[in-house]
């Protein structure tokens, strides 16, 4: 529950006013009058007068302290008067930009990421960032890289076949998931500074270097099967329509034994990754 109590102070225009008129006062009776008062008048007036007045700009915010209590926070911008006694200290409503440090963390399988985030945030509630921390700035910077070290354990950093990991959500292909996931546990944690968080998303993303030349390599190969897997069925496909082909318009009649003959030089030229050498039988096909 926020505790946070808008006020509005005296207008400090009108104050400004008053002040020069009372300076004025005492400075035009001690010229007629020669009386000592007035020059205690006019160094009292200022001291009591100026210290009271507040200027607060846009989307900054003055909260007003008096002997430990706490008397409000005006937020709307202008000059102001208050108790001169007031303490007044300034905290900014305007959104920032924090960028983390890039974090050495496990994911869900323990393997070693990189990892950073930004995060755009504001103060929401002045009384929470005041008093329910003690440095609302360091919190949100502290607390960001708690959530970014949570959020690396509880997903991988890719699916791998060969571990039977089917992971529907991982920090590589779903970032909209994961921001939204980031989002939410920045949210969980920052609330109790009064700090609204408007965006949050990765930032950087790697394996760590001791393993990101064996993960590529184990990507690239797992590229590779999924290419081969493709070529193999597509040259499946292939030999398969031009067998019926052949027999479908008798173009000429194979046994089993030439057909097999035939599906395996096909399957070699289809499948192979260099191009194929012709050669020329100038005998019969049983030669």
């Amino acid at each position: 529950m926020s505790n946070e109590k808008s006020i509005l102070p005296a207008n400090g225009y009108v104050m400004l006013v008053l002040l020069m008129v009372l300076l004025i006062g005492s400075v035009f009776g001690l010229i007629t009058t020669k009386n000592n008062w007035f020059i205690a008048s006019f160094f009292l007036t200022i001291i009591i007068m100026i210290p009271g007045f507040v200027l607060v700009n846009p989307n900054g915010s003055r909260v007003l302290l008096l002997f430990g209590k706490y008397i409000g926070t005006i937020k709307s911008n202008g000059l102001y008067w208050v108790n001169p006694l007031f303490v007044k200290k300034k905290i900014s409503l305007r959104a920032r930009n924090f960028d983390s440090e890039r974090l050495k963390v496990n994911d869900k399988l323990g393997n070693p990421i990189i990892i950073s985030t930004i995060l755009v945030w504001r103060v929401r509630d002045t009384h929470k960032a005041a008093f329910d921390v003690d440095d609302y700035e360091n919190f949100v910077r502290i607390q960001t890289d708690a959530a970014v070290r949570e959020l690396a354990s509880k997903y991988p950093y890719d699916n791998f076949a060969d571990e039977g990991l089917d992971e529907d959500i991982t920090l590589r292909s779903s970032m909209t998931e994961v921001n939204e996931a980031l989002e939410k546990e920045l949210e969980d944690r920052l609330a109790i500074a009064g700090i609204e968080v408007l965006e949050s998303r990765i930032g950087y993303l790697a394996y760590s270097n001791e393993i990101a030349s064996a993960m590529l390599k184990r990507q690239q190969a797992t590229a590779i099967v999924a290419a081969r897997h493709k070529i193999v069925e597509g040259a499946v496909s292939m030999v398969e329509m031009a067998l019926n082909q052949l027999s479908k318009k008798n173009i000429v009649d194979l046994d089993e034994d030439k057909k097999a003959a035939m599906v395996s030089n096909l399957m070699v030229i289809l499948c192979s990754d260099k191009d194929a050498t012709p050669v020329v039988n100038a005998g019969t096909l049983n030669t």
